[in-house]
């Protein structure tokens, strides 16, 4: 139920953006002729850095292991999204006139949760917090410039390491145990807002994880229950390109 309404939201602020972006796209169209083009050496730079700060929200998704069917024990695992931030640098290397290769390599702090019904009508509510390190890897396809203003896409691959992950514990009692190298794919949009001295891109992007995060070393009824966690995420970013 509470994915469910985080979804529910996830999809009306998302059309609002979209919407929001759609106008902005419409009013910088229409006043084009008007503008005159800044940063003009900029779209013939071979390569050039920048920053980028932003937030996340995070969750597992979830396979259920044959213990989970079998056993009377727990009726219900629910993922549940958590906030969190992130901030770093990016390396972009222009590979033709509408294509570039992108890496962002980013320090993110997020936190994801599961909820654990049990037949006992008792609750159980794991919180999982992850500083990150995220290094994705990712072309950028780029529509013609329109005076100061540009959309572009982004597809790439991902690599994290988690610094939080409990792999190595010796406690027996740990409720879940996560390996702390995942991979996966990235798929975004954004925008560049072209300055006299810097340009300003608002993105959004899907980055999914293809890894199995699970590790299976402990015998609590929580772990065996699962028998595949994979990593979800929506980035929203603001970079400064230099």
């Amino acid at each position: 139920m509470q994915t469910s309404k985080f979804w529910n939201r996830f999809y009306l602020s998302g059309r609002k953006i979209s919407l929001f972006f759609l106008l902005l796209f419409v009013c910088t169209h229409s006043f084009a002729q008007d503008e005159k083009m800044n940063n003009l050496e900029h779209d013939n730079k071979l390569y050039y850095f920048g920053i980028s700060i932003g937030m996340n929200a995070a969750q597992y998704k979830i396979n259920q292991s044959s213990y989970f069917s079998k056993f009377d024990t727990i009726k219900n695992i629910t993922p549940i999204w958590k906030p969190g931030f992130q901030v770093g640098i990016l390396g972009n290397l222009r590979l033709s006139s509408f294509v570039d290769l992108r890496v962002t390599p980013l320090f993110v702090i997020r936190e994801k949760a599961i909820r654990f019904d049990y037949l006992n009508d008792s609750t159980l509510n794991h919180s999982v917090e992850s500083v990150l390190f995220n290094l994705p890897i990712e072309f950028k396809f780029k529509s013609e410039r329109q005076t100061n203003f540009r959309f572009y896409v982004l597809a790439g691959g991902k690599l994290d390491y988690d610094f939080n992950a409990n792999a190595r514990s010796k406690r027996p009692d740990e409720i879940i145990k996560f390996k702390p190298v995942d991979f996966g794919y990235n798929l975004g949009l954004g925008f560049e807002f072209y300055y006299p001295n810097f340009i300003f891109s608002p993105e959004i992007k899907i980055s999914n994880g293809l890894g199995n995060v699970l590790l299976r070393n402990t015998n609590e009824a929580t772990n065996k229950a699962l028998d595949r966690l994979s990593t979800r995420m929506v980035y929203i970013s603001f970079l400064i390109q230099g």
